[in-house]
């Protein structure tokens, strides 16, 4: 007749303890159930993907002259600092396209050997890169020339 198997031949005997191996802390024990990462840094590659940018804008001929003269009013009342808005393309560093940025600052020097603006607060404007160029010393110039 075989035995029902509730397990009392040893459920009241002592917990073994081993003689040559320590006792594993409870911090090293909660640390065999943590979470193991396996894809680490998957979240950031997802977040990077899902990030959108925008193609750069190929502007035509008559918008490069509009900016050339706008440039050049700039130039011009250099001395005043003056107070304009600009609008230009600034490239992604990780992928393909980039975003437009809108600025407002006072220009402080028209770098043409680096081919930048550089504005009062030491913001660096790339001239290739301008699309847009709006201000009361361009609008009023330009109003004036016809």
């Amino acid at each position: 007749m075989m035995k029902e198997d509730n397990y009392e031949d040893i459920i009241n005997l002592p917990h073994h303890t081993s003689k040559k191996h320590p006792r594993m802390s409870l911090e090293a024990r909660s640390a065999q159930f943590a979470p193991f990462a396996a894809l680490t840094g998957y979240d950031e590659v997802l977040i990077e993907t899902a990030r959108l940018t925008n193609e750069r804008i190929e502007i035509d001929e008559t918008i490069k002259v509009i900016i050339d003269s706008k440039l050049q009013i700039i130039k011009e009342h250099i001395k005043e600092m003056p107070l304009i808005t600009f609008m230009y393309f600034v490239p992604d560093s990780k992928k393909d396209g980039g975003k437009y940025v809108t600025v407002t600052g006072n220009v402080k020097k028209i770098d043409e050997y680096r081919n930048v603006l550089i504005l009062e607060n030491k913001t660096e404007i790339p001239i290739k890169e301008i699309i847009d160029i709006k201000g009361a010393i361009v609008n009023n110039e330009i109003s004036e020339r016809g």
